[in-house]
């Protein structure tokens, strides 16, 4: 059985949860902006196609990035469950499915989906913001501008991640594999 908590795991994910924060921080309120939302670390939640680690990562990193919006109160808990289970799905598209077009278009779908459905709430039922039109209309015209904003940052910056990483995993460069060290032995040059 592998050892689910590596130094190398604990430290990929620490990685990965300062990176959401620090990509979500340097867009400042725009980040944070209701209906056109500019968050490029959105592109990191293709991660859990490669690392289990990263679900819990992205989960802890949004959170914290999310300590800065206007809708604290709403947005930490309900933003994080969103990415949690957007994780946890795109976790299990790279465990079940092997092909990396699948992956990558399957992988990138439930972020989009999941925080298209549930910001939203935050938006118009928690905050009030309909916008001048009724709650239902503000709904899905947040609905899908948030699924347009998602998709270009999950398939615009999300897919050449995951081909880079797919890339540095077949060289077998050991940052991104989880193959242990290999010691040589006393007298090895």
């Amino acid at each position: 059985m592998k050892n689910l908590f590596t130094t190398k795991r604990l430290c990929r994910a620490g990685v990965i949860a300062a990176l959401y924060v620090a990509m979500t921080y340097a867009f400042g309120a725009i980040a944070y902006n209701g209906i056109v939302q500019i968050r490029p670390a959105e592109a990191l939640t293709i991660l859990p196609l490669f690392y289990a680690e990263a679900v819990p990562a992205l989960w802890i990193g949004c959170m914290l990035a999310n300590l800065m919006s206007p809708f604290i109160m709403y947005d930490v808990p309900v933003g994080g469950a969103a990415t949690l289970v957007a994780a946890l799905l795109t976790y299990a598209v790279g465990y079940f499915i092997k092909n990396h077009a699948a992956r990558m278009a399957l992988g990138g779908f439930f972020p989009v989906l999941v925080n298209a459905l549930l910001i939203p709430v935050i938006i118009v039922f928690l905050c009030g913001d309909t916008m001048g039109y009724t709650s239902t209309v503000a709904y899905w015209i947040n609905f899908g501008s948030l699924a347009a904003t998602e998709a270009v940052w999950i398939y615009g910056l999300g897919i050449p991640l995951y081909i880079a990483i797919a890339n540095l995993q077949k060289r077998g460069v050991r940052v991104f594999t989880d193959e242990p060290l290999k010691r040589k032995k006393r007298g090895q040059a």
